[in-house]
């Protein structure tokens, strides 16, 4: 698997289990789930939507260290808690996502550790212009 690499980067939050915080394989970025929490493991305090838009933030950061960026985001999966705060994340979400990749957005019964939010995506990683 010598064309698969580890992407890891002290600008986002790390691990909190055994994965990593994204993989590339071939042309593509698959970053792990991202909870709101800060790169030193703290958590963000605040609205749901300061806690979507931590989440955001370390993705961009983690995309930026792949050597991508979020405008080359080709679908996005999101984990709420509860769908009240569907209309909050959403505000949030569309700021930085106004290219409108695929997504899917799901009501869990729980999220590691009681967030209220978590974000995943798979971004594209060639040469190619962005969505």
């Amino acid at each position: 698997m010598s064309d698969v690499k580890k992407v890891f980067t002290e600008n986002a939050c790390p691990p909190a289990g055994p994965y990593t915080q994204a993989i590339v394989a071939g042309p593509n970025i698959f970053v792990s789930g991202q909870i709101p929490y800060d790169k030193d493991s703290k958590p963000v305090q605040g609205s749901i939507g300061d806690k979507t838009k931590a989440c955001i933030d370390n993705i961009i950061a983690i995309l930026k260290e792949a050597g991508s960026d979020i405008g080359k985001v080709v679908k996005v999966n999101v984990f709420l808690d509860d769908m009240a705060n569907f209309g909050e994340m959403n505000s949030v979400y569309e700021q930085y996502f106004s290219h409108k990749p695929a997504r899917s957005c799901v009501a869990v019964k729980q999220l590691p550790k009681d967030v209220p939010v978590e974000i995943e995506c798979i971004a594209y990683n060639g040469t190619g212009s962005k969505l």
